[in-house]
């Protein structure tokens, strides 16, 4: 099978399995929300940034360090394995002692318990890792779509379970343990391998030089990513951060689903070429442009229709999350453009201006949310937008000097399928504006199905030999299968 074979029959698995987790988890989150209140996801929430960077250490950047490695061994990946589950451990350890502060800091004391034991998470985790790597190594999504969909579906549905019988916060921790201990056990039936040799020194070294500096950018983005879950909930109430978290959780579906599968597929795809500049440029410029054709409509279409789905799928005690969803929806849809430009840093092995990026953007939004907080969540979300916009520039400035692709150029590409989209989200804002007030159900599929019809047709008219072939690659491989 060709590398171009390989890389379609990676993003449709990697389509399927994100799409088909993710559609699993919404569909249940939605039942849980409508069991559970604003208040429980604000607690969970508000250990999220403790568990996001006490798995950021654990990788500590040697999955990517490994991937990219063109002559890894047994050796690389048993030190990986080993090093995670210690890693686990430590962190694991550092977070039982710690759980008072935390619960201290929120000035919650169940926070304490409720950390304690949804950070057994970690360690189990740990345990999948290479076999997970491996993968995405070899590009089998369909395999990772598998584990991915089941472990979805046991953990909803024990979650499920304990919400209905009153559990209330417990129900969210259970659903995280019952899905992470699925997937695991999965794993180890499904990939058969299993570590040959113990830690090697050597092998550590060499992937700590590359390793070491993602880590480091990884912490930074982890924290960064979390520090409005952290800030809100240190500053307001547990159900306004609810409100934030259900909000960012809507808008992060179609958003860091769509990046999670441009990110896996693009960084083994495009390290396999990076000798080779010319074809490294074109499927540089190629993801970026399938990534925002896909991308700008969903999440343009879900602000247009926030207020009919909020008070449709999660009912009234909700309302306050429309606002808020409208908002971050436009600042989120430019995050596959972001991952695209920064795998490309690493596929050039410029980990070391990945980690620079990383620091100037980050202090850059963190003057912005100081700067916006004694305004209110509101004026928060606001400031999204504008570190959104500079990320943008930074990022597409330096990756793109590195392949004569830059902001310019790439704005260029992107204009033409966001005013197309920006008037699909007017259509279907239109149609809801003329239908009965309270009609929630009908106007969101009457607005999905004119905005839906708009854009499929304007862009079959205006971008045809775009859709053209990626008919033509669908195709081809439904007659594969």
């Amino acid at each position: 099978m060709s590398l171009k074979q390989k890389t379609f029959k990676g993003v449709i698995w990697s389509a399927v399995e994100r799409f088909s987790t993710q559609g699993v988890q919404f569909l249940f989150g939605i039942l849980l929300a409508r069991l559970l209140t604003p208040n429980d996801y604000g607690m969970i929430a508000m250990l999220t940034i403790f568990m996001a960077v006490s798995q950021t250490f654990i990788d500590s950047g040697f999955g990517n360090a490994l991937i990219r490695k063109p002559d890894r061994n047994e050796a690389d990946k048993a030190t990986v394995f080993f090093f995670n589950i210690f890693m686990a451990a430590a962190c694991y350890g550092i977070i039982f002692l710690g759980a008072p502060f935390v619960a201290q800091f929120y000035k919650m004391p169940q926070l304490s318990d409720i950390l304690r034991i949804l950070a057994i998470n970690l360690i189990i985790q740990a345990f999948g890792s290479i076999q997970r790597l491996n993968l995405t190594i070899d590009l089998n999504f369909k395999t990772l779509a598998k584990v991915s969909l089941i472990g979805a579906i046991v953990g909803g549905t024990a979650g499920l379970i304990s919400a209905y019988n009153g559990l209330g916060v417990w129900s969210l921790v259970i659903q995280q343990m019952v899905t992470t201990s699925t997937r695991v056990v999965l794993f180890w039936t499904l990939v058969h391998w299993r570590p040959k040799t113990f830690f090697n020194k050597t092998s550590f070294k060499n992937m700590f030089g590359f390793g070491s500096k993602l880590l480091a950018s990884g912490l930074l983005n982890t924290l960064y990513e979390n520090i409005y879950d952290l800030i809100i909930g240190k500053f307001f109430s547990a159900s306004t951060l609810g409100n934030y978290s259900r909000a960012s959780h809507f808008a992060n579906f179609p958003s860091s689903n769509i990046t999670g599968i441009f990110q896996r597929v693009t960084f083994p795809v495009l390290s396999k070429i990076q000798d080779d500049p010319v074809k490294l440029r074109k499927g540089y410029l190629k993801f970026l442009n399938m990534s925002t054709l896909v991308i700008f409509p969903l999440m343009i279409g879900l602000a247009a229709l926030a207020k009919p789905f909020i008070l449709l799928v999660l009912t009234e005690k909700w309302a306050n999350v429309i606002l808020i969803l409208q908002i971050i929806c436009i600042a989120h849809m430019w995050h596959p453009v972001h991952a695209i430009n920064l795998n490309v840093l690493q596929v050039m092995g410029r980990s070391d201006l990945f980690l620079k990026l990383e620091i100037i953007k980050k202090i850059t939004g963190i003057i912005i949310l100081c700067v916006t907080l004694p305004y209110g969540i509101i004026a928060m979300c606001f400031g999204q937008w504008v570190d959104t916009c500079f990320g943008l520039v930074v990022n597409t400035y330096y990756s793109g000097k590195l392949l004569n692709a830059g902001l310019l150029s790439q704005m260029k590409m992107y204009i033409p399928t966001l005013l197309n989209s920006l008037i699909m989200g007017a259509i279907s804002v239109g149609v809801t504006k003329i239908l009965p007030e309270k009609e929630y159900a009908l106007q969101l599929v009457l607005g999905i199905a004119a905005g839906a019809l708009y854009y499929v047709a304007s862009n079959w008219i205006f971008n045809r030999e775009t859709v053209k072939e990626l008919l033509e690659l669908l195709n081809k491989k439904k007659n594969k299968m």
